[in-house]
């Protein structure tokens, strides 16, 4: 089973902002051709998911992308958490359920064109696109825990 679909997001840093102290990471994504990160920032003090950053951090692994979010200087960090907070999304859990089941239709369909294209073994394939549905009706079941949620 390949990797490709799980989503991974390491500690990048801390910023400090009107008095406050956020917590960054990247979340680190395989979109079917490159890694993608975007910069969260999560109040220290808060036990919550954080605010995203819209602006994308491309790369070719997940190692690359980590590297070129370390190297965001504090100072520009700072500025894309003030643009993430004026875009703040309202449902954090939602959007997130959201992304886990769009990541996994991606990787569903990488899974299907490999194996057309020969590039994977027909009963291997099958197994996988088997597991990644189960995943999919998983997520898809426990959406409703997250609608209507709005987290500050």
């Amino acid at each position: 089973m390949s990797n490709f679909d799980e989503v991974t997001q390491p500690y990048v840093g801390t910023i400090e902002f009107e008095g406050r102290r956020y917590n960054v990471s990247v979340r680190v994504a395989f979109d079917g051709i490159e890694y993608v990160g975007r910069l969260w920032f999560a109040d220290e003090s808060w036990d919550d998911l954080g605010v995203p950053d819209r602006g994308a951090i491309p790369g070719r692994n997940r190692e690359e992308v980590v590297r070129a979010a370390r190297a965001i200087p504090a100072d520009e960090q700072v500025k894309r958490y003030r643009r993430a907070v004026s875009e703040k999304r309202r449902f954090h859990g939602l959007r997130k359920a959201t992304d886990e089941i769009l990541a996994k239709i991606r990787y569903l369909n990488q899974v299907a064109i490999s194996m057309r294209a020969g590039l994977l073994d027909v009963e291997g394939a099958a197994q996988e696109i088997d597991l990644t549905e189960r995943q999919l009706h998983t997520l898809i079941d426990r959406l409703s825990v997250h609608a209507g949620i709005e987290e500050a």
